[in-house]
């Protein structure tokens, strides 16, 4: 099925675009909405969602995403007071009575940036925001939320964002979606200001079939998308929600793990760090330039064996790669896996006991991924197009969405994808060179850290400390 030129344009508004679809209307005539049926979605924690389903590949445990998903960002008008952050919690928990948060309602999480805190309650924030404990261990206090940084793989025009606040919507159901973003907006019209709405799908697939990313990037007509194979979670083939792969559900929490010290009221207790991120993937590099043996060893670690068109290979804790073992791939084989070099960062090194009375083993995931392909290019709208670089026509991408403990943990993260591990072992790399993972076929164009309150302090959080 190929869309009409007419369906995969979008709306000149932004009002138009909250309201649209676009391409994004075909996941729900190509697929059927998993069952989902347990849970209410009212944790503490705003990341957190009830109702996932758990899949099952050659004996690998899935955790089924929800279909639809759209990052809106804004800036905040003007100065927010007690009446605005009344008015925003109040849109807010209407939704909530109106639709449980799983997926077969709607999940509203919203996050802030630091431009946020500095200018609107920056005494408040000078108090309260957590500070990253293992990052200020060398010196001078470094808080759990830092600006965006450049990573050696970037190109040099990756947009640093500066935006005030983020809302993350999350449904099987588009009208869901649509009908929150849009209630939430006109009840804060004049109080903040979008500045780009994201659109995109995850899931599909794991029951059979071609799977979203192959339907709809055929349908977008994206170059490389008939490569795409059948019953493929993401456009580059691969299943990345192994439950192993992501961390149970509040080890993200400021103080979990105990790297977050949250100042002297705990004002954030049961927040997290989010980073979002916008990542093009170039298909006919990945699929034309590499077999399927180089995009295994790209993915997960050089030489591991896998059976040819396995789609979910298994990332238990107990082979989670060491620092030594990243090393060698690279002396042996000139390359490193993706996988392998995130997890001397991305996994736990040792038992850890959480501040919740929960064991967390050794090799556990620590980050939580949220995010979704997309056919944006590189936002569905924006509100500044020359900025953002905005194009006509699909391309194949990343809404990259990830929670981790902090903004430090996160960077941590992203540089051992780049070589750079936590222990201080530098893998000797070039940037975007062929064995340094994905890096050769991504281009991150956008990138931005937020911080995600509790749900209690969601609404302008430290207003009411402020005033």
């Amino acid at each position: 099925m190929r869309l009409t030129r007419r369906e995969l344009l979008l709306g000149g508004t932004a009002a138009a675009a909250l309201g649209a679809a676009g391409v994004y209307e075909l996941v729900d005539r190509v697929t059927e909405a998993p069952i989902r049926h347990f849970g209410e979605g009212r944790a503490p924690e705003q990341h957190l969602l009830d109702g996932l389903r758990i899949a099952d590949d050659d004996g690998v445990e899935i955790v089924v995403p929800t279909l639809h998903h759209q990052m809106v960002t804004a800036t905040v008008a003007s100065r927010p007071g007690l009446e605005e952050q009344a008015s925003l919690e109040q849109v807010l928990r209407h939704l909530e009575n109106k639709h449980p948060g799983t997926p077969d309602g709607l999940a509203v999480t919203v996050a802030w940036g630091l431009p946020y805190f500095r200018g609107h309650v920056s005494g408040a924030a000078e108090r309260h925001l957590p500070v990253d404990r293992r990052a200020s261990a060398s010196g001078k206090p470094r808080r759990a939320l830092l600006d965006a940084i450049r990573f050696p793989s970037d190109p040099d025009d990756t947009l640093l964002e500066e935006n005030d606040l983020a809302f993350l919507l999350r449904s099987d159901n588009l009208d869901h979606i649509q009908e929150g973003a849009k209630t939430i907006l006109d009840a804060m019209d004049g109080v903040v200001e979008m500045t780009s709405i994201r659109k995109g799908f995850a899931g599909g697939g794991f029951d059979g079939g071609p799977g979203l990313p192959k339907q709809l990037a055929t349908a977008a007509g994206v170059p490389g998308a008939d490569l795409i194979p059948d019953g493929s979670e993401l456009f580059l083939g691969f299943t990345s929600t192994q439950r192993h792969a992501l961390g149970p559900p509040r080890i993200v929490n400021f103080e979990t793990l105990g790297l977050v010290d949250l100042g002297p009221d705990s004002y954030f207790r049961g927040g997290t760090h989010m980073h979002l991120s916008h990542i093009f993937e170039n298909l006919e590099a990945w699929y034309l330039n590499f077999d399927f043996a180089e995009r295994v060893d790209t993915t997960f670690r050089p030489r591991l064996p896998v059976e040819p068109g396995t789609k979910t290979v298994p990332q238990p804790p107990e082979k989670a790669a060491s620092p030594d073992d990243v090393a060698s791939d690279f002396q042996r084989f000139g390359a490193i896996g993706h996988s392998s070099s995130l997890q001397p960062s991305s996994r736990l090194q040792a038992d850890v006991m959480g501040a919740d009375g929960t064991l967390y083993r050794k090799g556990t995931a620590v980050p939580q991924r949220a995010d979704f392909n997309t056919l944006d290019n590189p936002f569905f709208w924006s509100g500044d197009p020359k900025r953002d670089g905005m194009a006509e026509g699909p391309a194949a991408g990343l809404h990259f969405v990830a929670f981790n403990p902090s903004s430090d943990d996160f960077h941590r993260n992203r540089l051992a994808m780049d070589g750079l591990l936590p222990d201080g072992t530098r893998i000797g790399l070039a940037p975007r060179a062929r064995g340094q993972g994905l890096n050769s076929v991504l281009r991150t164009t956008h990138r931005q850290n937020f911080l995600v309150p509790p749900r209690s302090h969601r609404s302008f959080p430290l207003v009411e400390v402020a005033a």
